[in-house]
Parts: structure tokens; sequence; C-alpha cells
């Protein structure tokens, strides 16, 4: 069974089919800059190219970054345009995809789902933190494989600021860091998430898990496990889908 999947980002727009008995993409996906800014038209015409590009014309599933209530609703939009606050998102896709079934989710949630299925968190029990290093930080909890939605823990306090100003992977870009210098900033993250959720695993997900064994090997002190999310980047597009599926 195919799905479609997009995965909406602070950078990037991408999508493709996916193979939901195998939990991978079925296509190899295709992707667009976000716009920038990025306003709800703007975001929806990306979505609209992405999906336009396969000829796709079933269900489809998108993440969003921020927190989605009601498989709908947009409450909070941290990278992308204000505007986007109280925007009923599954019905401007909807109508952007010419009346396609749309579902909407918060994108690490997403990327979470996938990974508890297809990839590092399958069969894993307990407490389970999926963190998602990009533009922000995203966040997804499991409590024995169900998922807590919407905990935004990348917007905790760390050293004054929010944590996500401080260990994304866009806050190294910006800054300039060493891999070192960042796996700092994100050891001490890693603690305080510890500290408040006493995980048995941490995943860590985003573009940067391409890039785990630069980094893994230099945090220290974290009594979880840590290891690199097993579908990396694709995770968001496959989780979309798989919500899609679920409520089509």
């Amino acid at each position: 069974m195919q799905i479609f999947g997009v995965d909406i980002g602070g950078s990037g727009i991408k999508g493709a089919p996916v193979d939901l008995d195998k939990g991978d993409l079925a296509q190899e996906r295709f992707k667009v800059l976000t716009p920038h800014p990025a306003t709800p038209d703007g975001v929806a015409d990306g979505v609209k190219e992405v999906v336009d590009h396969f000829g796709w014309t079933g269900p489809v599933g998108l993440t969003f970054p921020g927190v989605v209530t009601g498989g709908a609703t947009v409450r909070t939009a941290a990278n992308v345009d204000k505007s986007w606050v109280d925007t009923d998102a599954r019905a401007l896709f909807g109508e952007r995809l010419g009346g396609l079934p749309v579902t909407v989710v918060n994108d690490a949630d997403a990327a979470g789902v996938a990974e508890m299925n297809f990839g590092a968190g399958r069969g894993r029990r307990g407490t389970v933190v999926l963190l998602t290093f990009g533009t922000g930080i995203g966040s997804a909890v499991f409590a024995d494989g169900v998922l807590v939605p919407n905990t935004e823990l990348g917007h905790l306090e760390l050293g004054g600021h929010e944590a996500e100003k401080r260990a994304s992977s866009k806050a190294k870009e910006d800054h300039g860091l060493t891999w070192e210098h960042w796996a700092r900033r994100v050891t001490k993250y890693l603690a305080h998430v510890e500290m408040l959720f006493s995980p048995e695993l941490f995943i860590i997900g985003g573009g940067v898990s391409r890039k785990s064994q630069k980094f893994l090997h230099l945090i220290e002190g974290i009594r979880a496990e840590i290891v690199p999310a097993q579908l990396q980047n694709d995770a968001g597009i496959v989780g979309a889908a798989m919500r899609a599926a679920k409520e089509s």
C-alpha cells in the first residue's frame, strides 16, 4: 500500500509516495525550498508543487513544524511565518490540492512514529524520546510505544536561551561551531531532557542524523542509550503517510 507523505521544514518541503508495508519511500523524494517568509499561501504552493511532481491523486499526509491540534489547526509557528497560528492547515492544503484527503501532524511526532514502527525505536518499551535537530529542535515522546503529542521540547531553556537557538543544527551553522563545541551544547540539552523524563532511549533525527559519526561519540555523561534515527531525514515523510493511512 502506498500513501503520499510531505515533510514541511524551515528550509525545505520534501515528499514522496511511501510504501507502508516496508516503511520506506516508494520513489526518490522531490524537494523544493521553503519560501521566505513561510506564509500559509507560500508553503501551500510549495506543497502543491511537490505533490504535482508525482501526479499524485490519493490521500496526502503532511508534517508541520509546530503544534497541530485535531489533525488540522496550527497553534505555534516558531520557524515559519506567525500568520500560521490558528490556521486550519487541513482545509488550506486540501483546497490547494484540489480536494485530496489531507492529514496534518507535528513534524517530530511524525518522525517519531515512523522510527518507533520501522526504525531505531522498533520494539522498544519504556520512555523513548526522539529529537530532530534541524532549523529548530523537534521532539516526540513515547511511553511504552504510545505517543504524547506536541511536546515541543526544543523550547526548553538552555543557558538562558531557547534550546533550539543554542543546540539546533542551524545554530551550529549560524555560530560556526565545531562538532566538538556543538556536541557540548547538545550534551547539556540532553542532560536537561533526561532530568525531566528519564528516558531509556534517545533517538537523534533530522538532517544531522546522516553525520552521527561526527558527534555521537562526543556526547558523554548521559545515562540513556543514544542512537541515530535509522530512517534519517525521511522519517517525517514516512510518518506523515502513516498518519494519512490511519485516517483515510
